[in-house]
């Protein structure tokens, strides 16, 4: 059974940084995409970065581009998100997934494109 566990969240005042950690066990991660997705109250899930399985290429949602970080060691079956310069309006519950279906040379952006899912950790960014 694949299970995804993050880690790393909290409250942080705006402007400060925070990484976040993706753990994966019953899976070798190193033939899949991964992705960080974020649901503020109210709002609907959405993606905020993905990586490649050798990590060369990468997507970043336009708010968070020069902001945030994705990265993965595939040797410890772990993805990371990097937050700097984080603002109030990135609050929200953010959550890891994995694309196991999909080839991992591509990044992906969809919600269904990740059919595991981790089971979010909450980042609060007071201002």
């Amino acid at each position: 059974q694949v299970q995804l566990v993050e880690s790393g969240g909290g409250t942080v005042q705006a402007g400060g940084s925070m990484r976040l950690s993706c753990t994966v066990s019953g899976r070798t991660i190193s033939s899949d995409t991964m992705g960080w997705f974020r649901q503020a109250p109210g709002k609907e899930r959405v993606i905020v970065a993905s990586i490649t399985s050798g990590g060369s290429d990468t997507y970043y949602r336009d708010s968070v581009k020069g902001r945030f970080t994705i990265s993965r060691d595939n040797a410890k079956d772990t993805v990371y998100l990097q937050l700097n310069s984080l603002k109030p309006e990135d609050t929200a519950v953010y959550y890891c997934a994995i694309a196991t279906t999909y080839s991992g040379t591509l990044y992906y952006t969809r919600d269904a494109d990740y059919d595991v899912w981790g089971q979010g950790t909450q980042v609060t960014v007071s201002s």
